[in-house]
């Protein structure tokens, strides 16, 4: 039985595979269009989803749309009816776009696919977050929280999954919104909202979180997690432009120009910004501000995640709990939890997201409605997209780009772990790119932790971003716990994912200079050999040459762009940027000095 999942139209379209109740692909729209954040249908995620798949839309038994379309036209109608006239501009926006496309999803997928009526299913938002993490997880039952901005019209859920069985038992709805509030902290801090969110988590340790009663005057929370917004500080019910209004910025103040460089008296002022502005001190002390902003809405989040997570195991029970939608993407966040519940395993899906969905939505299709038996967990992300040999050296041939094939794995590694040793920056291509935002080994810039200079190397020859945010590290799963703080790392798929921050060991932070952020902590990916055994064998060998089995690991892409898909974009990034080696497959290719670019 083939089953193509389909999310799209808000952000992160994708598409997803399952034969016989097992995945055989996935990927965001975003990775062939090179648009971030795709929303629009994914024509070319399909394409490729079939196609590795060995099949055609006609082989196609269901297709699963994540969500409801009528029910949350329903939402948006009745919203800005109710605060109309403020609502006139995003009325008139929603009716164009809905009335178009989105809102007949069914025949649009009849008209592209050929698929007949009764094929096209559909599941609910938050359902399909919910199979997303506990249908892809090892767990026969779990409960299961599923946090985000806004589906149709439930905002956050608790559920409880059994064998093939999972259902939502209480819910959050709109416009009560833990993730349209951290939106609204994101905008307020001058980021993109979903877009930025992982920049006030990045920035929030260089602050102090000396504003969370005011926060707190925003949300109101009682002791099982559940909360409501003060409606009075917000406008993304009735705007599509602004998430705050008037009396937010009276509470919180003037909001940070999205335009201006960040930086605080702690974070330091990198090269790329150009020359210190004459205000510094002023301008950093401002910036603190800011910086302190973020803590305060994080530790809030964090508190609330908290307590819902308790009150998901005093209402269940279980032992197991699995976490999706985009405020699981929240590493400081998840990590607290199991630390602070008494889960003793937790689970979530790498694309939690609404990208994610796409397999949630073909999951519970195919087990919930359909009753057939599970026989899949999602060990690793390897979902996407693979570029044979062949077609690498044709087009490094075909661009006359002077590269050296070495055929030997082993040797290979060696010459690469040597760079890494050295502190030169690599471009890693290898593989299936990965389902989700993180990545994970198959489409990575790698440099050497150890080295103090390092991350503000790979920033100002590579990535030009924030100077406060961190670099993630990828350990041989085995050694993790000498250098980070988690006891049995064999245990926590989160950490596969790089879906945990924790602390790096006091005794170790001098080793791992690069990668460990100014609190002391680290967001980790564990790897293991079975899962990835190249990317497994080249830390491995960097540890020899180092005495470190860690590597700095950020994603392959330039500031503004998609992680890379093939190889073509990946030469284009690594001859736009500092990266001194590209490694596509086998196949190195390694910059002259003068070819550099600063």
């Amino acid at each position: 039985m083939n089953i193509l999942g389909i999310s799209c139209y808000f952000h992160d379209a994708a598409a997803a595979l399952l034969k016989d109740g097992v995945l055989v692909a996935a990927a965001e729209e975003e990775r062939f269009t090179r648009i971030k954040h795709d929303f629009e249908f994914p024509e070319k995620a399909i394409e490729f989803c079939l196609e590795t798949g060995g099949i055609e839309a006609a082989d196609v038994d269901y297709v699963m749309f994540f969500e409801k379309p009528f029910v949350k036209f329903e939402r948006l109608l009745l919203c800005t009816m109710q605060t109309f006239p403020h609502s006139m501009k995003l009325f008139r926006e929603a009716m164009v776009t809905w009335l178009g496309d989105k809102l007949w999803v069914k025949h649009l997928l009849m008209r592209k696919l050929g698929i007949p009526p009764e094929k096209i299913l559909f599941s609910e938002h938050h359902l399909s977050h919910a199979a997303s993490a506990f249908f892809c997880s090892p767990y026969e039952e779990a409960a299961v929280l599923t946090v985000d901005g806004v589906g149709e019209w439930t905002t956050a859920a608790l559920g409880v999954g059994k064998g093939t069985e999972l259902k939502l038992i209480k819910e959050i709805r709109f416009p009560h919104s833990l993730g349209l509030l951290y939106s609204a902290f994101t905008a307020f801090l001058g980021f993109e909202v979903n877009e930025g969110e992982y920049k006030v988590m990045g920035m929030a340790p260089f602050g102090r979180p000396l504003y969370v009663e005011k926060v707190y005057e925003l949300i109101r929370v009682d002791d099982e997690g559940g909360f409501e917004l003060d409606m009075d500080y917000f406008s993304f019910h009735y705007s599509s432009e602004k998430t705050f209004n008037k009396k937010f910025e009276k509470l919180f103040g003037t909001p940070r120009d999205p335009k201006a460089h960040f930086f605080t008296p702690g974070s330091g002022y990198p090269s790329y910004f150009g020359e210190k502005p004459a205000n510094f001190d002023e301008v950093g002390k401002q910036n603190q501000y800011y910086a302190d902003i973020a803590a305060s809405i994080q530790v809030v989040v964090e508190e609330i995640m908290v307590k819902m997570a308790n009150y998901a195991y005093r209402e269940t029970g279980m032992k197991n709990l699995c976490m999706a939608g985009g405020v699981a993407l929240n590493s400081v966040a998840n990590r607290k939890i199991l630390a602070q519940t008494p889960f003793e395993q937790i689970y979530i899906q790498p694309a939690a997201g609404d990208g994610g969905a796409a397999i949630g939505a073909a999951l519970y299709g195919y087990h919930t409605l359909l009753g057939q038996p599970r026989k899949f967990v999602m060990e690793h992300a390897y979902w996407g997209q693979e570029h044979s040999a062949a077609d690498t050296e044709a087009f490094l041939k075909e661009n006359n780009i002077p590269y050296e094939c070495i055929e030997d794995d082993e040797k290979l590694i060696e010459r690469v772990a040597s760079l890494l040793a050295d502190g030169k920056v690599v471009g890693w291509h290898q593989g299936r790119f990965e389902w989700g935002p993180r990545a994970l080994g198959n489409r990575s810039i790698l440099a050497n932790p150890g080295r103090h200079d390092m991350k503000d190397i790979v920033n100002v020859k590579i990535k030009f971003r924030e100077p406060f945010r961190p670099f993630a590290p990828s350990v041989l799963q085995e050694r993790a716990s000498e250098y980070f703080d988690l006891e049995h790392p064999e245990k926590h798929y989160p950490a596969r994912f790089m879906l945990y921050v924790t602390n790096v060991h006091e005794d170790k932070r001098d080793k791992l200079p690069a990668i460990t952020h100014v609190d002391g902590t680290g967001r980790l990916q564990t790897v293991r050999k079975e899962l990835n055994p190249k990317y497994y064998r080249l830390i491995e060998v960097v540890g020899d040459a180092t005495g470190t089995p860690v590597v700095l690991n950020t994603s392959f892409n330039l500031k503004g762009e998609p992680i890379v898909n093939t190889p073509a974009e990946a030469y284009s990034s690594f001859s736009k940027s500092g990266m001194d080696a590209l490694v596509l497959g086998n196949y190195l290719v390694e910059k002259k000095d003068s070819d550099q670019e600063l």
